[in-house]
């Protein structure tokens, strides 16, 4: 509906001729609802503002349970309603928050409940790497608050990893570098979950990755990683901004497997960084910190192999020279056995002056009874002498197996005396007892009576006062002191 015009003149009366001709004209225009005003309004702005892209600071932001964002640009001097639909939010690379400066692009239009105009976003992106740093400088101080970067909950690393989880995109250079490295240093087995490392989507699927691996118990048909890389190429701030979001920085400081960030090149850094276990400058550089290098360990096992064996070697000689040592102290078993041998020499020369005298008798009594002496029974008679003969020599491993029933008696003897040391229980903490008069105090009544006690220790005596008083006794009641034992003549053994 147009409004109809008519000339008039504002010249006279500062205007005031134009205001009455405006009315005059006025009166004979149809009444126009509201509904038709706010409709005419409502496609005046759409038509001459169907597509505008407006910077300014975002403020009241705020997101419906429908999933619609409600909010309002402003600069220093105006301000502009804004809402965004639901899909359009499910878009956004990034978290809005109030004080974020954005450029945002949609159309103008009118909202008739409220009599205002605004604009519906369609495209929304953060202005300028000014901005970008601000809102992840804001963000990062809000996560740290929460002690998603404190250094006590980091993880130690697994020194051999025998599965490694990979996030990161399937087709891009970063899996091939990383499986190229751990071929070289030690090849593992690798398990790659894919996902989106830039763009729409790419925060929700590096999100899920992580709690999807931190999810696998082990033993199921996917083998639990022992260590998750998160891994990304280098970019602008941009292009690595998923790695800054908060969905993302949660699941990495909630994994329970101990992870690796290496998300862009050595001076990229992002959230992500701050909340893994570990912090790589580059994805190789992940690779190598995952695993160490074969044939250094190899060699590093071969030299402990070697120093074992030298340190065995050398023992062996040690024990060796301390056998020799001992054995050049025991005496010679001829030592031994020169007595045994002489006595033995003795008993032969007389046995052989014995057979002589009885072969002479022998041979007086052949002459008067050849008959009862025959070479038969002699030859047996001899051959029981000299079994008898070797019977009676002492042989050396007799004398060392006597020697040796001797060294275990002596021991046991040994061991007896020190069970039975009255102060050996000393040096385990006991403490001995005795009266002023040397007496062994063993019971509480005997030691209440004496007003002074001495205790002995393992380092020395004290003496302690009971604090009880005697009783006053005549010399004939006191018992007679024991009978000292009688001095043993020089050179006497006391038998205990």
């Amino acid at each position: 509906m147009a409004f109809p015009s008519a000339p008039y003149d504002d010249d006279d009366n500062n205007g005031s001729g134009g205001l009455l001709a405006r009315e005059s004209v006025g009166d004979n225009a149809p009444a126009l609802s509201i509904s038709e005003i706010s409709a005419l309004l409502k496609r005046t702005v759409e038509d001459r503002f169907g597509f505008v892209r407006v910077r300014g600071e975002l403020s009241g932001v705020k997101r419906a349970a429908s999933g619609h964002l409600y909010l309002c640009l402003k600069d220093e001097n105006a301000r502009l309603d804004g809402v965004m639909w639901r899909g359009g939010v499910q878009r956004l690379n990034f978290r809005p928050e109030d004080g974020v400066e954005v450029i945002a692009t949609g159309k103008l239009t009118t909202y008739p409940g409220r009599s205002n105009y605004q604009i519906v976003i369609e495209r929304m992106e953060i202005a300028g790497e000014g901005a970008l740093l601000a809102l992840l400088a804001k963000l990062k101080a809000r996560l740290e608050g929460e002690g998603l970067f404190d250094p006590a909950r980091k993880k130690a690393l697994p020194f051999l990893p025998r599965t490694i989880g990979v996030v990161t995109s399937p087709t891009g250079a970063v899996i091939r570098d990383i499986l190229h490295r751990l071929s070289d240093r030690f090849p593992s087995r690798v398990v790659v979950w894919p996902v989106l490392v830039q763009g729409q989507g790419a925060a929700a699927q590096v999100a899920n990755a992580v709690r999807g691996f931190s999810a696998i118990q082990p033993g199921g048909p996917v083998p639990r990683p022992d260590l998750v890389i998160v891994a990304r190429g280098g970019g602008s701030i941009e292009d690595l901004w998923s790695f800054n979001e908060e969905e993302v920085v949660r699941a990495v400081a909630d994994c329970t497997i101990p992870i690796i960030s290496a998300v862009g090149h050595e001076t990229d850094t992002t959230l992500c960084d701050f909340a893994a276990d570990l912090r790589a400058p580059t994805p190789s550089a992940a690779a190598e910190l995952a695993v160490p290098v074969q044939a250094e360990l190899a060699a590093f096992v071969a030299d402990l192999n070697a120093r074992q064996r030298r340190a065995l070697a050398r023992q062996l000689a040690q024990a060796k020279e301390r056998l020799e040592a001992r054995s050049q102290r025991l005496p010679q078993p001829q030592a031994l056995l020169q007595g045994q041998a002489q006595r033995v020499d003795d008993l032969g020369e007389r046995l052989r002056r014995a057979l002589i005298h009885r072969t002479e008798i022998a041979g007086s009594l052949l002459a008067r009874h050849a008959g009862a002496l025959r070479p038969a029974l002699l030859s047996a008679r001899v051959t029981r002498e000299r079994e008898r003969l070797d019977a009676r020599r002492l042989r050396p491993e007799v004398l060392l197996q006597r020697i040796e029933h001797a060294r275990g008696n002596v021991e046991a003897l040994d061991r007896l005396r020190r069970s039975l040391d009255p102060k050996a229980p000393l040096q385990r903490g006991y403490v001995l007892v005795t009266g002023s008069d040397g007496h062994v105090v063993r019971t509480r009544d005997d030691a209440a009576s004496r007003s002074a006690l001495r205790l002995e220790f393992a380092d020395g005596t004290l003496d302690v006062s009971t604090g009880a008083t005697l009783p006053t006794s005549t010399p004939a009641s006191r018992p007679a002191p024991k009978p000292r034992p009688a001095a043993r003549p020089e050179g006497q053994q006391e038998l205990f």
